[in-house]
């Protein structure tokens, strides 16, 4: 980041954006923003009760099953959807329905088929992420070299050999590309899933806090939140910028 012709070290729009936030809580312009400071001590107050360490690994549950579920379909789908015309054809629309449609509209209809259990909260967190992690694979596949699967092809590589030798990881950059900005994604369909399918998690305190109007504690659950996810988004961008040579290879 540079200001005024300074180059300032990483981070520093987050402690500019903090100051800011401190700035407003202190001239209580409004309740809804507490001091930075008073979220940061109502945080580390909270960090290690029972009540919070539920709602984390409740909310950890479905944010990580419903990332597998959408990475593990969703990877090979668009793989092969980059190589089958047909099955481009024929599932392309649907896939572009999806990731543009509200999904939220459609959590009413999970619950009817799926219960207001736990299951219906990971469906709805893969079906958030996994749109974009097929659309991302199919393109990584439709910009492989054609001569690298003609290789494989003339070395009597097997159709699975192809699949795991060739282009998977020929279309790794944008595969993780797709699986990171799906992260984001599901982070909002499981928050989304848990508040209206069932009070749990960091829904279920998201949920507590604003109705009691404890706005500290419920800025203080959103922080945890925006840093998980933020934490897991920059890693999958360093891999991506590590496999980058691929591309290039390309």
């Amino acid at each position: 980041m540079t200001l005024f012709g300074f180059r300032l070290p990483g981070m520093s729009s987050l402690i500019l954006w903090g100051l800011l936030w401190e700035a407003v809580g202190q001239a209580e312009l409004t309740f809804f923003v507490p001091p930075l400071s008073e979220v940061l001590t109502t945080l580390f107050s909270i960090f290690g009760t029972p009540p919070f360490l539920n709602a984390l690994g409740e909310t950890a549950y479905a944010f990580s099953m419903g990332v597998f579920f959408a990475v593990a379909i969703g990877v090979p789908v668009g793989i092969l959807m980059g190589r089958s015309r047909l099955l481009d054809e024929l599932l392309l629309p649907w896939v572009n329905v999806f990731l543009s449609a509200p999904l939220t509209a459609l959590v009413p209809v999970l619950m009817v088929l799926f219960g207001f259990g736990m299951k219906s909260i990971i469906i709805t967190t893969t079906l958030f992420a996994i749109w974009i992690i097929i659309l991302n694979s199919r393109t990584g596949v439709r910009q492989i070299n054609r001569s690298l699967v003609e290789m494989a092809h003339s070395f009597g590589a097997s159709p699975l050999e192809a699949f795991y030798k060739i282009y998977f990881w020929a279309a790794l950059p944008e595969i993780l590309g797709g699986v990171r900005i799906g992260i984001i994604r599901a982070v909002k369909g499981v928050i989304i899933g848990q508040l209206l399918i069932s009070i749990a998690g960091f829904g279920a305190l998201f949920e507590l806090y604003s109705t009691n109007f404890l706005m500290a504690h419920f800025w203080a659950v959103l922080l945890v939140l925006f840093a998980l996810a933020f934490s897991i988004s920059e890693f999958l961008a360093y891999l991506e910028r590590k496999v980058s040579y691929y591309a290039a290879n390309r």
